[in-house]
């Protein structure tokens, strides 16, 4: 949604009116359609609105050179609930806005309505997944924090590192205790920014316990790495009261097997 990235063709510079003409001036293609991308996660509705008015507008004059758009794609970025005092719209709020707004602009511009196509990835993994991971030491720095090292981090979700993004906590051991005190979740990967979830209030941990982090199946083993050689985890698929691994969890001899002597 800016004009300083490395994606697409810009309205405002002119580059998308030019793509498109030699679209339709080539013979050897055919222009089936548009596509945009605002960014992700979007909370609000009006990006969408806005976004599909300023292209169908752009579109303008190619409609009437014999343009025939049949695909349309507003993109993505649905947000999800990654903390609980910030909720996104529901996916039915996203579809309202996007559908009427392109069926308006088609109406104004007399035109077919075209197959609509949304890329709603992170809206549908994302939730899916809750992150597990097991305490390891605590280390105090009276008046200052407590960090709480955990046997995950960057290495299986870098987004906080990399984007400063939030999370909520839970001690999925220790759901019913009532004795909290606020804490740092820390990786165990050798940078200092391997910091999951900053002063969040979860019940006194001790090593061995089970923290929980929901939201996590978006982007997090899609950009993992073997940094520090450290083995991807498992991922365990549960449904129903039932589970099975669905993805084994690395070894040192699988981070080797490309290695030559």
């Amino acid at each position: 949604g800016t004009l300083d990235v490395k994606f697409g063709f810009s309205i405002e510079t002119g580059e998308s009116s030019i793509a498109i003409k030699q679209a339709l001036d080539s013979s050897n293609l055919t222009l089936q359609g548009i596509h945009f991308h605002l960014g992700s996660p979007i909370f609000e509705l009006e990006p969408y609105s806005a976004a599909i008015d300023t292209v169908f507008d752009s579109l303008k004059p190619f409609f009437r050179q014999g343009l025939d758009l049949k695909k349309f794609s507003p993109g993505g970025g649905f947000a999800i609930g990654y903390l609980q005092q910030q909720l996104p719209p529901s996916i039915g709020d996203y579809a309202k806005v996007i559908t009427s707004m392109l069926k308006n602009k088609c109406d104004d511009l007399g035109i077919n309505y075209p197959e609509l196509i949304i890329e709603p990835g992170r809206s549908i993994v994302g939730r899916a997944g809750v992150a597990i991971y097991t305490v390891g030491v605590t280390k105090v720095i009276p008046n200052v924090r407590t960090y709480v090292s955990l046997d995950g981090g960057m290495g299986d979700n870098i987004r906080p590192a990399l984007y400063e993004a939030k999370y909520e906590a839970v001690a999925a051991n220790k759901m019913s205790n009532t004795d909290f005190e606020t804490v740092t979740l820390a990786g165990k990967y050798c940078e200092t920014g391997d910091i999951l979830v900053k002063d969040v209030s979860l019940p006194i941990l001790d090593s061995g316990d089970l923290v929980a982090i929901p939201a996590s199946g978006a982007y997090c083993i899609a950009l993992s790495s073997n940094y520090n050689m450290n083995p991807r985890p498992e991922i365990v698929m549960v449904s129903d009261g039932d589970s099975r691994i669905i993805r084994k969890r690395e070894t040192y001899q699988d981070l080797m097997a490309l290695d030559l002597s």
